[in-house]
């Protein structure tokens, strides 16, 4: 028995809680929400407007035509871990990114991140009004999305403020219901004032997996 009565093993016990809940936020990134959005856990970018600089890594220039997807688009997915630049630019003051979710959820809430305003030089390249909508693709590996005007529906429309959190979590519309959808397009009508592009840090989505009888009822 130690001092005040606390024993060794309680220590350790308490010692080992603290290990878990520490283990269990990171595996949230920080939010303490799953994110169905991340490049890592399957999710990937198919389809995204003119990025800005049209260079590559390594500095190669890129010819792209419209259905290439960059190589770099991938950093919208992962976390950048709040470095100035590390981001994915898209040319003027507009554009859209269009994600394929590692699985079909019901979603809940989309996340927008920026990098900080205590570490950043220039924040006028953030995104602003913001409009995002859903809807389920026909096959799971189908990149064919010229029909994706007709089954999208608006998840959440929300203005990213430069004055809050560097992360803005942002829940999607009642109307929304219980929906199932495994696309996301992201459509930044603005930003914060740069003309030649709109940088994106990070984009996730939240919710939850339905069940066979909510898949089938989608279908």
């Amino acid at each position: 028995m130690g001092r005040g009565g606390v024993s060794l093993e309680d220590v350790r016990v308490y010692a080992r809680e603290v290990v878990e809940k520490e283990i269990e936020r990171h595996a949230s990134d920080g939010l303490g929400r799953v994110d169905y959005a991340l490049g890592s856990g399957g999710a990937r970018v198919v389809k995204h407007s003119e990025a800005y600089g049209g260079r590559a890594r390594g500095g190669l220039n890129l010819i792209l035509d419209r259905s290439t997807v960059h190589p770099d688009a991938v950093k919208m997915l992962k976390p950048s871990f709040g470095e100035p630049g590390m981001c994915f630019p898209l040319k003027g003051s507009s554009g859209f990114v269009v994600v394929r979710l590692r699985t079909a959820i019901v979603p809940e809430a989309i996340t927008l991140e920026h990098v900080a305003k205590s570490v950043a030089y220039d924040r006028s390249s953030a995104p602003k009004d913001c409009r995002v909508s859903g809807w389920q693709a026909q096959a799971e590996d189908s990149t064919d999305l010229s029909a994706e005007n007709e089954k999208m529906f608006l998840l959440s429309e929300f203005t990213y403020d430069l004055e809050k959190s560097n992360a803005q979590t942002f829940n999607v519309l009642d109307s929304v219901g219980s929906s199932v959808v495994d696309t996301i397009r992201f459509d930044f009508a603005s930003n914060h004032g740069s003309s030649s592009h709109t940088c994106v840090y990070r984009l996730r989505v939240h919710g939850y997996e339905p069940s066979p009888s909510m898949l089938a009822a989608e279908s």
